[in-house]
């Protein structure tokens, strides 16, 4: 005769016993499992090939350019051949040289301009879609005043006025997009704060700011890695829109934007001048593109 054993009495675990209640550990599953989607987008490993690819340029150019990219030759408008693969400029220097050299100066100014200019947006979207009412207001209409004006102009204007140094074309390029990304963020906000653990976080006595940075913020980080992105492109773009108008780099810097726009008038003799940069700079916003559809793609599955 068996006896059977007595049931185990199973009391339910506090939150913090079980990991699949841990909200830490739930926060870990979610990036696990985006990281995983990630991966499995095409479209995102495409654009993380073209700009890894720029990168590693970026950081290692001195080591793998075949000549230094200012010094100047006789031999010039030298079309594409086995001594200069992409031919040489009006003052005899390699034009492969520069274009490798030129990445560096469009990824540091991009990069820090995209960061300051999220970082504004997010504040601004924040604060409009949270507070909302009168706060909300002044900040539309403010919002709406700025992009109501050209962007480039106003990227003229301000230009002409700082000087041509790289920390002014960040700067213009920051304030250029904080009200774009504010608007994202704000109807992000809009959706999150009337949502459950905001009014329990209400209900807690818990401040405004700490509510916003802590409970909203975490829960948009989708939308706003998507904005990023997307608004990384435009840096690009608009870096090296600026350097070719005359109002980014100066030479003999090897910039994309201004190496074009010097190349310009000899496009008729020595088109390697200008094809090969802009090249490498379509290649660098169309990777940067397809990283930000790939990102899309999984944050809206």
């Amino acid at each position: 005769m068996t006896t059977e054993p007595p049931p185990i009495a199973l009391d339910p675990a506090p939150a913090g016993a079980d990991p699949l209640f841990d909200p830490r550990h739930a926060r870990r599953l979610r990036r696990r499992e985006f990281l995983r989607a990630l991966v499995r987008s095409k479209t995102f490993l495409v654009g993380a090939i073209f700009v890894g690819f720029w990168v590693l340029d970026a950081i290692f150019w001195r080591a793998i350019v075949p000549h230094n990219p200012d010094t100047t030759g006789i031999n010039t408008f030298a079309g594409p051949s086995s001594a200069h693969w992409f031919g040489t400029d009006n003052l005899g220097r390699d034009v492969f040289s520069r274009t490798l050299a030129g990445a560096s100066s469009v990824l540091v100014i991009a990069p820090i301009a995209t960061a300051l200019g999220v970082a504004g947006g997010i504040v601004v979207g924040l604060t409009a879609g949270y507070y909302r009412g009168k706060v909300d207001a002044v900040i539309g209409r403010i919002v709406d005043a700025f992009l109501s004006l050209p962007l480039i102009i106003i990227a003229v204007l301000v230009m002409a006025s700082l000087g041509r140094e790289t920390r002014n074309v960040i700067l213009v390029i920051a304030i250029i997009f904080t009200p774009l990304v504010g608007r994202t963020v704000r109807s992000a906000v809009l959706v999150e704060r009337e949502r459950e653990y905001v009014s329990a976080a209400r209900l807690r006595g818990e401040r405004g700011s700490y509510i916003m940075y802590a409970e909203i913020l975490p829960n948009i980080t989708g939308p706003v890695l998507v904005e990023t992105t997307i608004r990384l492109g435009y840096a690009i773009f608009t870096a090296a829109t600026l350097a070719f108008l005359g109002l980014g780099l100066q030479p003999p810097s090897p910039d994309w934007g201004l190496t074009i726009a010097q190349g310009y008038e000899y496009i008729s003799i020595a088109w390697w001048i200008i094809v090969f940069p802009a090249l490498a700079l379509a290649t660098l916003i169309v990777g940067v593109n397809l990283l930000a559809d790939g990102l899309r793609v999984v944050v809206e599955e």
